[in-house]
């Protein structure tokens, strides 16, 4: 029976709250001032779960942000720790919390519904999967769009009706679908029963993933075809041969059979994707992708586990569930997660990630789709839209900005300091216009004189009348490389463009950054979940990645470099007759100028010139 804390007004009274709480598994649902549910979560042990909510030190900063708010607690003791999952996830579907990850998509899977007509079974889209369907059914597949493609396939090589049974039983000639050689008209009896089942036999097998047994029959009759003198037959067993192989080109699994839900998780810029590949018979049957909304600062295991969760037992329609869930990390509460899918599904359910194989290869498919469905997400203009329009909120610019640039500094213990500029339009990143500068004549590591030096050479131009001008300008770095920009725009009369600073703040986490406005100095910031701030981690990102590989490439091409070029009087021929000698430019170094005029052509004058060039001299 569920029990509710009787909480001061104010103040969470958690020690005695806690005191009274059992040690058994459950649900605990957090409530704020108003009555509103903040978060629900289960435990093996309510008592420690929740007392781990109230600890002195050790909590992340949106953890202490939800604690802050917490002003009563419900808990319900469950059976087992599986009874606590799944009624944890059906109140996180009813009650929607907003500090927990939240799944959009509740739409049930589409399938292939194969119909129980006698003689001439039809191939149909379905939503959901019925028990009222006496046919064969086949998926889930992630997509409506997947479903077409693989429907468009079966009437192209195998050529089974996909109208509705009182379309069917009506037709007096054939449609259109026969026209174009998309079906065989057994509506008319333009085929027999027998010469259809074949080919509905033959669709099932490609369902089912069974593409070389497919073959091999197709070539069988193939060849009996050719035999008989039916070459037009022949023909057609030929062209569907053709498709096949085809079809087995493009599938990036071939091989090894199973089924499988593959998922994969990647962060950037305050937003999280997870991509879904379902994979059935051994076959890839596509992709669905997923960007729940989450406010406590979380792991990739823990996001996993929420998400899982609320994948398999959060819906209203019940999922299908494979053997195999694949992940690319561990998944916290693995062993209960799979506890109860095995409950569900009536066998043994396995959370991998440690495979190998054609495993391996679908799980490194689905991270590669994670990253390239992200990055496409980041810069859809709609996302940047949105995100320009809460910056304009939050900044309390006149206009939208259709012009950003941000700065930084890399460099490695001060040596080869690049700085770059990256901009960012109303589409999102205008790398046409990014540019890296090399720094020079300045104090190995003063990040200060390297960003007065970029900042000057960028908008000397400008105030000259020259070049592009920004709406808004970033400075990767807190309040002292943003007093160097406030002073290089004073010292060039540049008054009326915005300067922020985007500070790491104190805990240096993402989420936690903090913004400082040159004008008027203030510190502020944003919440986590904020599309401005998205877009600022998202520039501020950018920026960093552009220094940090300008700076690897200026500092890899130097290295290359031998070190005995650019020293007069030493050309190939002699710098490899004196690394063939010593065997090495750091045995060079060690030598005295005596051994170094051993070398065959090098003179005791050029030996000098050596070891001097070697020993800054």
């Amino acid at each position: 029976m569920p029990t509710r804390s009787d909480s001061p007004a104010q103040e969470f009274d958690s020690k005695g709250f806690l005191k009274r709480l059992t040690e058994r598994p459950g649900i605990y649902r957090m409530y704020d001032a108003s009555g509103k549910v903040l978060y629900v979560g289960k435990a093996r042990n309510l008592r420690k779960r929740v007392g781990s909510y109230f600890r002195k030190s050790g909590l992340a900063p949106k953890t202490e942000a939800l604690v802050a708010r917490i002003q009563s607690i419900e808990v319900t003791v469950t059976g087992s720790e599986t009874e606590a999952l799944l009624l944890e996830q059906n109140l996180i579907k009813s009650l929607r919390p907003p500090y927990n990850i939240l799944l959009r998509d509740d739409k049930s899977y589409p399938y292939i519904y194969l119909s129980s007509h006698e003689d001439y079974p039809s191939l149909t889209f379905r939503r959901g999967r019925s028990k009222k369907g006496k046919g064969t059914w086949f998926g889930p597949f992630p997509s409506s769009g997947a479903v077409k493609e693989s429907l468009n396939l079966l009437q192209k090589v195998f050529k089974i009706r996909s109208c509705s049974e009182s379309y069917f039983r009506n037709r007096t000639r054939p449609c259109l679908q026969y026209q174009i050689n998309r079906c065989t008209a057994p509506c008319v009896g333009y085929i027999s029963p027998e010469e259809y089942q074949r080919d509905v036999r033959h669709a099932t097998m490609f369902l089912e993933g069974k593409n070389p047994a497919i073959l091999h029959d197709l070539m069988e009759a193939m060849e009996q075809a050719s035999k008989a003198l039916k070459f037009e037959e022949a023909a057609a067993y030929r062209d569907q041969i053709n498709h096949l192989r085809h079809v087995q080109e493009q599938q990036s699994v071939d091989g090894e059979g199973g089924d499988a839900d593959v998922i994969a998780i990647e962060q950037d810029a305050g937003i999280v994707c997870i991509v879904v590949i379902i994979v059935r018979g051994g076959r890839v049957l596509g992709t669905k992708d997923y960007f729940p909304r989450f406010s406590i600062e979380q792991s990739e295991s823990e996001l996993l586990s929420a998400f899982l969760g609320q994948f398999y037992f959060g819906g209203d329609v019940k999922r299908d569930i494979p053997r195999d869930v694949l992940v690319p990390v561990d998944v916290e509460g693995a062993e209960l997660l799979a506890q109860a899918l095995s409950e569900a599904a009536g066998r043994e359910v396995r959370i991998r990630g440690n495979v190998r194989g054609e495993r391996r290869r679908w799980l490194e498919l689905a991270m590669t789709n994670a990253r390239q469905t992200l990055k496409t997400h980041l810069a859809s203009k709609e996302t940047v839209y949105r995100r320009l329009l809460a910056l304009r909120e939050l900044l309390e610019l006149a206009e939208t900005p259709s012009r950003m640039e941000c700065f930084d500094i890399s460099h490695s213990h001060g040596e080869n300091t690049v700085a770059s500029c990256v901009v960012f339009d109303e589409n999102g990143p205008l790398k046409s216009d990014y540019r890296l500068y090399n720094i020079q004549d300045v104090t190995a590591g003063d990040d200060y004189a390297a960003m007065r030096q970029v900042l000057s050479r960028r908008y000397r131009k400008l105030a000259a009348g020259e070049g592009k001008r920004p709406d808004l300008v970033f400075i990767d770095g807190g309040k002292g490389q943003l007093n160097i920009a406030r002073e290089v725009f004073e010292d060039l009369g540049i008054s009326d463009i915005p300067l922020i600073g985007v500070a790491k703040g104190v805990t240096r986490r993402a989420g936690m950054e903090q913004l400082i406005d040159a004008m008027t100095g203030d510190v502020f910031r944003v919440p986590a979940d904020s599309p401005a701030l998205h877009l600022i981690q998202h520039i501020r990102d950018e920026s960093h990645r552009f220094a940090i590989t300008g700076h690897r490439a200026r500092r890899d091409k130097k290295r290359r470099q031998s070190t005995l070029e650019g020293i007069e009087g030493i050309g190939a021929k002699r710098r490899r007759e004196m690394i063939r000698y010593f065997g090495g430019i750091q045995e060079i170094r060690k030598a005295s100028v005596d051994e170094i005029a051993k070398v065959q052509g090098i003179s005791r004058n050029l030996a000098e010139t050596v070891y001097a060039a070697l020993h800054d001299e």
